[in-house]
């Protein structure tokens, strides 16, 4: 449906050499140049329609870096209990993952679990806020990646292959929708304060889509956005005319296909709008003092993850199209990687970010932005129901937990399954098809979205993936 730009098989020279083509020929490809030029003036950015009625017109993306470890979130298996200290019945054949190889005894969950809510969906000890949202939860409990190292399935979660350099869905979603907001990004990026995921900007990255669809990352701290002032002595009316000169530069010398440009221009005039405009998205201080204490930022524990939920909040509401949250980063120990410790890892990972959670959910419902939000919460994997040290597990890329809610989604479901252990999925989701389901709940058919490259139509979901038609209302 949409086209890249793509490089004329047929220069000018090769008209001018032509005689049969003549000067009449010439005018020509001078006026489809000047048509396509102006063009790519185009805010490329612009809203576009979508395939289908679709109820999401955003999304928000909590990506739990690390892996947390499903039975002993939302998936309870009580066998554990009964096999703790055991080896996994040989049934189960040989387990691996990256340090070991499953032959440690099973490890039962410190936490119990209860039902809440209407739908008696089945949520740890380890998140007591978010149950009591969970009626507006879509839990998919079978989720796979292809791999047990961390970069290459967060790469898959986030663009669909285990390799970097391809699109993220954010960006996909960008390129096939646009943005509502002319003064903010698209697409925009949170990581945590401590460092970044291990699988860095690809996870972000717009691949070989033009560089406008990237993710726009924001720093952690009060400046999220740097420069947003400009230079001392430069008016807003310079600024002006610097941007317009540049432009006119851009179509006297560029080639109308030159898409890199096109993105660069377009930066540069996003830039210039956001002085005026971003500083007020991301004053936090324009929020009641009962807002602050939902998102829990008046507590150390709380504050880092909840000023990003609640900006995550504020840039839906202002149009921004894709938001990506990252709760772990940096050092292991601002991970959720609990090789070892268990229980202090996710003691603490959850006690960050469950009461922000929890507090994202009700302020979108209340403000009547939920049905029109897509917030998902996963992770690169989940964990085995093996020890890892004791004390801890190892990952599991062969059953977890991810999670769904607004955006048409329909809550207070819990769908799909492992195995009474905890390990396998039983009839397995792939990222294709999480991928596919995030598209259709945006409005758009992911055979339809696609970009020439390399001669091939890349699509996010590549060869296609079945849309979890259960969890939409």
């Amino acid at each position: 449906m949409y086209r890249n730009h793509i490089r004329p098989a047929i220069s000018r020279r090769d008209v001018l050499r032509g005689a049969a083509n003549g000067f009449g020929a010439v005018a020509l490809e001078w006026m489809l140049a000047r048509d396509a030029a102006a063009a790519a003036r185009i805010n490329p950015l612009a809203p576009k329609p979508t395939h289908f009625a679709g109820k999401a017109k955003s999304v928000i993306f909590m990506f739990m870096v690390g892996g947390p470890s499903q039975i002993d979130t939302f998936d309870p298996k009580p066998l554990l209990d009964q096999y703790a200290g055991k080896q996994l019945p040989e049934s189960f054949g040989k387990v691996k993952s990256q340090f070991t190889d499953g032959s440690t005894p099973i490890l039962p969950s410190p936490w119990k679990f209860a039902k809440h809510g209407q739908s008696g969906a089945d949520v740890s000890t380890l998140f007591p806020n978010v149950a009591e949202v969970v009626d507006d939860v879509c839990f998919v409990r079978n989720f796979q990646t292809e791999s047990v190292v961390h970069a290459p399935a967060m790469y898959q979660v986030t663009t669909g292959r285990i390799l970097m350099g391809y699109p993220s869905v954010g960006s996909w979603v960008t390129y096939g929708l646009g943005s509502e907001s002319e003064n903010l990004p698209a697409y925009v990026v949170m990581p945590q304060s401590e460092g970044t995921p291990e699988g860095g900007p690809p996870m972000w990255g717009a691949g070989f889509l033009p560089a406008v669809y990237q993710g726009t990352l924001l720093r952690p701290g009060p400046t999220p956005i740097l420069h947003l002032q400009p230079s001392a002595g430069v008016s807003v009316d310079r600024q002006k005319k610097r941007l317009d000169l540049l432009q006119k530069m851009n179509d006297l010398d560029t080639p109308a296909w030159d898409s890199e440009m096109a993105a660069r221009i377009s930066s540069y005039e996003l830039a210039f709008r956001m002085q005026s405009h971003a500083p007020e998205a991301v004053d936090l201080s324009q929020e009641t003092a009962v807002t602050r204490e939902m998102y829990g930022l008046d507590e150390k524990h709380t504050a880092d993850f909840g000023t990003r939920c609640l900006l995550a909040r504020r840039f839906v509401e202002r149009g921004v199209r894709f938001v990506q949250l990252y709760h772990g980063g940096g050092p292991l120990s601002m991970q959720w990687d609990a090789h070892d410790h268990l229980q202090a890892n996710h003691e603490k990972m959850c006690g960050h970010t469950d009461k922000p959670i929890a507090a994202l959910l009700r302020d979108l419902k209340s403000r009547g932005l939920l049905d029109s939000t897509l917030v998902v919460w996963g992770s690169e994997f989940g964990r085995l129901p093996m020890s890892q040290s004791g004390n801890g597990r190892d990952h599991n890329p062969y059953g977890f937990t991810m999670w769904f809610a607004g955006g048409g989604i329909k809550g207070g479901q819990t769908l799909g399954a492992t195995d009474e252990f905890g390990l396998h999925a039983v009839d397995p989701w792939h990222m294709r098809d999480f991928h596919a389901t995030i598209l259709h709940a945006m409005g758009l058919d992911q055979h339809k979205l696609w970009y020439l490259h390399n001669g091939r139509h890349e699509k996010l979901t590549d060869f296609g993936g079945k849309v979890i038609q259960q969890v939409f209302a």
